[in-house]
């Protein structure tokens, strides 16, 4: 697809003026988010996301609306699980609720402006080297089977554990323990301070950049255009601050989260291969975004469902057993009042 600059620029302010909207109605006031506003603003995200992508089919065809719909919901799928360790961040440094809405607001865009680096390198990374593309599929692989061993495992003390990008900066700049509002800096005694707001800020915007370690790649397999790569990104981004309040409740549910995301990694790091192949002259078949997308979308389907039956069928179990234990204790305690 082929994307002046004018439109460039467009894309960005338009993107900038979603963003400061989202700010001055939602976010400026710092509050507890309800489920009712986080849904509502959940929906709006998803339809600008699908006007968009509409938009693409009107003015530049099926194939950049089919890879920008894909990427768009691949890039969804694994910011879901990037939630989990968003709840671990706000435990760690006891974010208080009525902050925890700035704090991810700030992170995300943080998180924004660093995978729109990632995006720029790897699409020059692309255009100069076609091999790559081994590169990128056999990494997409290793981390899906990487995905199965970590949920095979069933860690469930699972604890945050801070990059050393943050490690440096709570090491070298002054900070107080307290919160202060909104504020990021204090002046205390006349020295200034950093604040916990900032420093978790930091720590959901830097966090997120480990993850774009493998969604980048991913979206990649997809489409090796950098406009829809990073529209792509954006609209999944930029409504995953009220997509944790939405869902956040409901991440312990989704057990099977794991697999489902290693089965769309590991379709999409072969997909890579075998265009890699492709392009080197090897005659193999490639793998449509058509089809690509219909294995996504059927990939998550399962998995939510598979994980909500789990979910119900262990809280079913889990009740079974404090029943008969309440049972036990009340026979043992009239034995013993006897």
């Amino acid at each position: 697809m082929d994307v002046s600059l004018t439109l460039w620029v467009l894309t960005i302010v338009g993107l900038c003026a979603l963003i400061a909207l989202d700010f001055f109605i939602g976010g400026r006031k710092p509050h507890e988010v309800s489920l009712k506003e986080a849904g509502i603003w959940t929906a709006v995200w998803i339809a600008l996301a699908g006007l968009f992508g509409l938009g693409l089919l009107i003015f530049g065809g099926g194939q950049p609306s089919g890879e920008f719909f894909a990427g768009f919901i691949t890039e969804k799928s694994l910011s879901v699980d990037n939630l989990f360790v968003f709840v671990l961040i706000m435990a760690k440094f006891a974010v208080p609720s009525i902050y925890q809405q700035r704090v991810l607001m700030v992170g995300v865009l943080i998180a924004l402006v660093l995978r729109a680096g990632f995006i720029g390198a790897g699409a020059a990374i692309i255009a100069n080297f076609a091999w790559v593309f081994y590169i990128f599929g056999a990494f997409l692989i290793w981390t899906a089977w990487k995905l199965i061993q970590e949920a095979r495992a069933d860690e469930e003390d699972e604890e945050f554990e801070e990059n050393r990008f943050l490690k440096m900066v709570e090491k070298r700049i002054p900070s107080t323990d307290a919160y202060h509002g909104t504020k990021l800096f204090i002046v205390e005694n006349g020295k200034r301070l950093m604040t916990p707001m900032l420093i978790v800020m930091l720590a959901i915007g830097t966090t997120d950049v480990l993850f774009a370690l493998d969604s980048i790649p991913a979206i990649f397999g997809l489409t090796q255009d950098p406009y829809i790569v990073f529209t792509a990104n954006a609209f999944a981004l930029m409504g995953l601050r009220q997509l944790y309040f939405l869902i956040g409740g409901l991440l312990k549910k989704l057990v099977h989260l794991s697999y489902g995301l290693s089965v769309i990694l590991g379709f999409i790091g072969v997909k890579l291969v075998l265009h890699a192949l492709h392009e080197g002259g090897v005659h193999v078949p490639e793998i449509s975004i058509p089809v690509s997308l219909g294995v996504i979308c059927v990939v998550l389907a399962v998995t939510t469902v598979t994980s909500l039956y789990a979910s119900k069928k262990q809280a079913a179990a889990e009740g079974s057993q404090e029943t008969a234990q309440s049972g036990a204790d009340s026979r043992e305690k009239d034995s013993v009042e006897a």
